[in-house]
C-alpha cells in the first residue's frame, strides 16, 4: 500500500495560500470506476497575451461581487478536450458565488492542471500571470457548512488548513474521497459531461514540491506559466472557461 502524503503542501516564506486541497492516501479498490477511452488531444494551449492585459479586471478581486444562479453549468474547454461542471449554489454559496465569478472573470483561462494525482484528483486554479497571482493570493471567501460529499467527479475548492482561506484553486475527484468531507472540503458542483476528459489529464509528473518532484506552487505564483511551460511541458491546461448558456 503506498503510503499517505501530507494533507497539506504549504510554501514556506510565502502568505498561506489557498492551494493543496489535501493529499492522497490509497483509495478503496471500489471507488475508482473504470475510466473511459481518452479522447484525441485538442491540441497544445499557445501561450498570448498576459491575463491581465486580456482581462484587466483580474487586477481588481473586488469586483468578484457576482451573485451566482442557484444552479449554472461552466463549460472548460481544455487541450484534451471539453467538460462541463454543473454547479448548485445551496451546496456551497461562498464557493459557488466566487467559482461563479472567476469563470465570468476569464480567470481560469490559459492555466495549467498542475497537481493531477492518478486515483486522487486533479487541480487548478493558480494564474499563469503573477501580477494576478499576487492580486488574489490572500483574498479569501466565507467558509460554507460541508453539504456536498467528495464523490467521484464533483468539485471542490482547495484551501489551508486556515479558516475562509478558499481563494481561486479547485479540484475534481477522480474516485470517492469522502474521508475528506470531515476535514471541512465540502463540494459546489458536479462533472456532468466529459468526465472522461478529466480522467484523460496528463499525470505523469506527480505530487509538487516538497512532497514530490512535481510542479511547485510557490513557483507558479511567482512565475506563471513561464515555469510550468519551461519545467512541466507536459501538462494538461484550460484554453476557455465560460458560464453555458
Amino acid at each position: 500500500m503506498r503510503a499517505t502524503l501530507p494533507l497539506l503542501v504549504l510554501i514556506p516564506l510565502l502568505a498561506p495560500l489557498a492551494l493543496s486541497a489535501c493529499s492522497k492516501s490509497q483509495p478503496e479498490p471500489s471507488s475508482s470506476p473504470a475510466a473511459s477511452s481518452a479522447p484525441a488531444a485538442a491540441g497544445p494551449v499557445v501561450a498570448g497575451p498576459a491575463a491581465h492585459v486580456l482581462h484587466p479586471d483580474l487586477l481588481d478581486p473586488g469586483k468578484a461581487n457576482a451573485r451566482a444562479p442557484d444552479v449554472f453549468k461552466a463549460k472548460f474547454t481544455t487541450t484534451k478536450g471539453d467538460f462541463v461542471i454543473e454547479v448548485h449554489r445551496d451546496w456551497s454559496p461562498n464557493g459557488a458565488d466566487r467559482f461563479y465569478n472567476l469563470v465570468q472573470m476569464g480567470f481560469y483561462d490559459d492555466t495549467r492542471f498542475f497537481r493531477a494525482i492518478d486515483g486522487f484528483m486533479v487541480q487548478w486554479g493558480i494564474s499563469g500571470d503573477p501580477m494576478v497571482s499576487a492580486k488574489w493570493m490572500n483574498v479569501g471567501v466565507q467558509d460554507d457548512p460541508v453539504k456536498q460529499s467528495n464523490t467521484r467527479g464533483v468539485v471542490t475548492f482547495a484551501m489551508s488548513g486556515a479558516p475562509n482561506s478558499r481563494t481561486t484553486q479547485v479540484f475534481i475527484n477522480l474516485v470517492d474521497n469522502v474521508r475528506l468531507d470531515g476535514m471541512r472540503f465540502g463540494g459546489i458542483g458536479k462533472v456532468v459531461s466529459g468526465m472522461d476528459v478529466v480522467d484523460a489529464l496528463y499525470k505523469g509528473y506527480g505530487e509538487g514540491a516538497p512532497s514530490g518532484a512535481g510542479p511547485s506552487q510557490g513557483g507558479i505564483q511567482m512565475q506563471g506559466n513561464a515555469y510550468l511551460d519551461s519545467k512541466f511541458p507536459k501538462l494538461d491546461g484550460i484554453k476557455h472557461a465560460e458560464i453555458a448558456k
